[in-house]
């Protein structure tokens, strides 16, 4: 009976020995996959790194253009405040020197009539 036993056993020790490079195969295999999966990984996570610091970028500058903005619309006001206040002005002594001329022509006819 041992040497029955023992026949058998032949068989599964030669699939145990061709079994092993296949598993050794197989594990530096997926060691490979997990290298490429990983830099894959670091790849993707240095590309999205990259996006949000290229969004907090646009946001900062988003955010000085508005002030700039703001900026140069106050000065614009500013602007044309004092170009309203310059006009009235004008308008002012424009009306002013019509009121005189009116009356000097007035005081002229009446010196006139004298």
């Amino acid at each position: 009976m041992k040497i029955a036993d023992s026949k058998p056993k032949q068989p599964r020790l030669q699939i145990m020995k061709n079994l092993i490079p296949v598993v050794v195969i197989a594990t530096f295999v997926l060691v490979g996959c997990d290298k490429q999966k990983t830099a894959i990984e670091d790849t993707r996570q240095s590309t999205k790194n990259a996006i949000d610091n290229q969004k907090e970028a646009v946001e900062v500058t988003a955010k000085e253009d508005k002030k700039q903005v703001d900026v140069d619309a106050a000065v614009e006001k500013a602007k044309i405040e004092a170009n309203k206040v310059a006009d009235q002005a004008q308008l002012d002594a424009d009306k002013q020197k019509a009121d005189a001329k009116a009356a000097f022509e007035k005081a002229r006819v009446d010196a006139e009539n004298k």
